[in-house]
């Protein structure tokens, strides 16, 4: 199976891609660690991409490609994939189009997990962070303590930068102004499959599976 997934920040939409991932038996493929990846085994497109990220530069489209197209062929991916982080724009969803296509591979599942935005901006200002061992809490967890339930820190919970409103805000802003557009790409190419978002892990994983089964 073939899966291209999508969902807003803050929907868990990672947490999702690595249970499914072992559930279906098929590699989760997200552009961060496939990057990594390509640094540490010092390939040409990952020593090339590694110079500009140096820089502070975005790794062009060409490249990114390059690499998602050297990691499908691996034998990792030969009964299918999870590709979680690409396509951002509509250039790269047609880039990888035409990589499909030269691979062969003709049947993927468009999944796009949903949740209401004033959901996940008041999901994600609840959370707590443990300065110490990193833990993240929801308030209801560590109402009334000033102890880690993790590690015994005291008065250690702080709200981190990316659970602040503004920053949920702008992040969702971007998000809709450039992955929303190639949802409706693939919209008229394929059948986008819709998952609501919204309750336990589980539940979700759950309306997944039953989607794509």
């Amino acid at each position: 199976m073939r899966i291209i997934l999508f969902g807003s920040p803050g929907v868990g939409k990672g947490t999702q891609a690595k249970i499914l991932s072992g559930n279906l038996n098929i590699p989760h493929i997200s552009t961060g660690d496939i990057l990594r990846s390509a640094f540490d085994k010092k390939t040409q497109l990952g020593i090339e991409a590694k110079k500009l990220m140096d820089k502070g530069e975005l790794v062009p489209d060409n490249i990114m490609i390059g690499i998602i197209r050297d990691t499908l062929q691996e034998e990792k991916c030969k009964n299918g994939f999870i590709l979680d982080g690409f396509p951002r724009t509509t250039a790269q969803a047609e880039e990888l189009e035409e990589l499909l296509n030269e691979l062969n591979i003709n049947q993927k599942k468009i999944i796009d997990i949903t949740a209401d935005e004033e959901e996940i901006i008041q999901r994600l200002t609840n959370r707590r962070a443990c300065k110490v061992c990193n833990r993240i809490f929801v308030l209801f967890e560590i109402e009334g303590r000033n102890t880690c339930p993790s590690c015994g820190a005291k008065d250690s919970f702080y709200q981190r930068s990316d659970d602040k409103e503004e920053v949920i805000r702008k992040r969702l802003e971007v998000f809709n102004n450039t992955t929303k557009p190639v949802l409706n790409y693939y919209e008229k190419n394929n059948k986008v499959i819709y998952v609501n978002g919204i309750g336990s892990i589980e539940e979700i994983t759950q309306r997944i599976l039953e989607k794509v089964e």
